[in-house]
């Protein structure tokens, strides 16, 4: 019963990561001869996320010129007719395509990238095809087949 009295128990808490990767705690481990390990990591505390799409594969690919494909002039001319028979400014044609005015200012002028989600948005808004052999001609509602 007397042993137990005298018995003591150290507990040494095992180092914390940050204290680890202090100067001091590498120089101590290479006094001690152990096995240090380096790592570079790389894009380390950046959070971005870069996301290729199929545009900027394409552009990688390219050799020659690097461009994006434009709207056609006539295809923006067509949006202008057709939204100015519907009365509407730009804002407003945006703001029912659930887009931003300077697509659509971008669209008219020619400098957009065509994407045929938003065309067939205004196209769906102004009643006129925009796309394929017949542009410019009024849409059809869809029949309904009984």
């Amino acid at each position: 019963m007397s042993d137990w009295n005298t018995v003591t128990i150290l507990r040494k808490r095992p180092p914390k990561p940050s204290t680890m990767k202090s100067e001091q705690a590498i120089n101590k481990a290479r006094r001690e001869g152990a096995v240090i390990d380096t790592q570079v990591k790389w894009g380390a505390a950046t959070n971005k996320h870069q996301v290729t799409t199929k545009n900027t594969a394409k552009l990688d690919r390219e050799t020659e010129e690097l461009k994006h494909e434009k709207v056609p002039i006539d295809l923006g001319r067509l949006i202008q007719q057709g939204r100015q028979a519907k009365g509407y400014n730009q804002k407003e044609l945006a703001t029912k395509v659930n887009e931003k005015p300077q697509v659509i200012q971008d669209y008219e002028a020619g400098r957009g990238i065509p994407n045929q989600l938003v065309i067939g948005k205004i196209e769906k808004v102004l009643c006129i095809k925009l796309r394929g052999k017949d542009r410019g001609q009024a849409l059809l509602p869809p029949s309904s087949k009984k």
